[in-house]
């Protein structure tokens, strides 16, 4: 690696709390848009937006979140073309994060700061507007975020260590978002917000600014060119991304990686109606909900970190598929069985975070298994378009997946009409089924001879 220094713990510790920043922006995005502009009758919430249906299963909200994700995945190749193609004194890829993070955190405040509170047609306009600005600042954060994985990690178990630790602090950024709804009923009316809107408001406004400062930490604390070779790459957009799907391996990864994002997005967005509307409990379990499973999943870290150097992540990773298949699928029968409904809250997410943390840590370690693999190939380093094409089909996943349970709501939503909300457990459940049996096709054990033999031979040449 020529002069180019290993990344050291501290600074791996830094790199990791920039994705607790933009965790924490699209868990709350996650986690409280749909329930804020379509919010069941329980929730006590006044209505911004038409709740209309047409054509049968189709809203509002669902366009909109349709629209605003498909011109992030559009931008997601542009950002990371010319985050590939950058060059400065500081870097390919951390003058993107520093440009893009309080912009993001800003775009994310408005999305729930209607333009007339009440029910209007400019809220619409107003939504659209806000969350194509946030999904592309975002872009421009996360492209190049991910981009540093492979350039910063110089060995495969560096690159899985580096995954373990963003998976840390992907999942505490869960747990950040989903104290919203807390930090706004207990610090709210110190501050002389009463309203249950106003409360979500100072909260969201209060959290988002956590995270832009988190953000920027990566920015702060590490000199990239000192821990990264990034050669600025001269290949055009297209034909960077046409080489990116010429990568069987990669193929393989990313068909299963939608399926997997498409059923993630369904839960998550869908969270809030299992607990209040499916078992009946309150908001606020969520807030105790999630930090269990992130706690839960951090115990079996050490434990996914050593298998996967053991036994390899494909197993891992189209096993926890599986598991997660089975956990979806009981979704429909939540509050329908005679156990206590705050015991079958608790049994759902322990049973979860097992899945989740191998899936926390492990896809980002294979892709950039993939890129680094592809760049000893080709003599290219295009690891931002690796990842962007990732979160390009990532995102289109999430856009079907909240599309697929927005037109589920139109089936059910609410207490004794609820058939919609169940049945989006069942339809994550063979999401996830597909992409554990799809991802056993990814050729690992090759991959990873072959990566070891470049490396060898870089090596004697070096010492030669």
């Amino acid at each position: 690696m020529g002069s180019v220094q290993k990344l050291p713990l501290s600074k791996q510790i830094t790199y990791a709390v920039g994705q607790l920043g933009w965790s924490t922006l699209v868990n709350i995005v996650n986690l409280q848009l749909v329930y804020f502009y379509r919010p069941p009758t329980e929730a006590k919430l006044p209505i911004f937006i038409t709740q209309a249906v047409f054509f049968v299963v189709m809203n509002v909200l669902m366009l909109l979140a349709a629209s605003g994700r498909l011109f992030d995945a559009i931008t997601d190749p542009l950002v990371a073309n010319w985050s590939d193609r950058f060059d400065s004194p500081r870097g390919r890829r951390m003058p993107f994060l520093a440009w893009s993070a309080f912009p993001t955190a800003v775009c994310c405040v408005l999305l729930f700061f209607p333009l007339v509170h009440a029910e209007s047609y400019w809220n619409i306009v107003g939504l659209f507007v806000f969350q194509l600005f946030f999904y592309f600042a975002l872009t421009c954060y996360v492209t190049p975020y991910f981009a540093l994985l492979p350039e910063l990690g110089h060995t495969a178990d560096e690159r899985l260590n580096l995954s373990t630790w963003i998976s840390v602090t992907y999942a505490l950024g869960i747990v950040l978002a989903a104290q919203v709804p807390a930090i706004g009923k207990g610090l709210g009316p110190l501050f002389g917000v009463v309203s249950p809107v106003g409360q979500i408001q100072f909260a969201i406004a209060l959290v988002s600014g956590i995270a832009a400062l988190c953000m920027m930490v990566p920015v702060w604390t590490i000199h990239e060119k000192q821990y990264s070779e990034g050669v600025p790459s001269d290949v055009p957009m297209f034909e960077a991304i046409k080489k990116t799907f010429r990568n069987r391996n990669f193929i393989y990864y990313v068909v299963a990686d939608l399926a997997y994002f498409m059923g993630l997005t369904i839960m998550t967005t869908g969270l809030l109606y299992y607990i209040t509307v499916l078992l009946g409990l309150s908001e606020g379990m969520m807030g105790v909900l999630l930090p269990l499973m992130v706690i839960l999943s951090f115990a079996f870290y050490p434990m996914v970190n050593i298998l996967a150097k053991k036994v390899g992540k494909k197993i891992l990773i189209s096993g926890s598929f599986f598991w997660m298949s089975i956990i979806f699928f009981m979704i429909f029968f939540l509050g329908r069985v005679p156990i206590d409904h705050t015991t079958q809250a608790y049994l759902l997410i322990i049973t979860y975070a097992l899945p989740i943390s191998f899936l926390g840590i492990l896809p980002n370690a294979v892709l950039a298994d993939i890129a680094e693999h592809d760049a000893q190939k080709t003599g290219i380093r295009q690891e931002g378009m690796f990842f962007a094409v990732r979160t390009l089909m990532q995102k289109f996943g999430q856009t079907l997946g909240v599309f697929v349970f927005a037109a589920l709501t139109s089936l059910g939503k609410d207490r004794g009409n609820d058939l919609g909300i169940r049945l989006s457990g069942v339809v994550c459940a063979v999401l996830v089924l597909f992409a554990g049996v799809y991802f056993l096709r990814y050729g690992e054990a090759q991959l990873l001879r072959e990566m070891e033999e470049q490396e060898a031979d870089a090596t004697e040449r070096r010492n030669g």
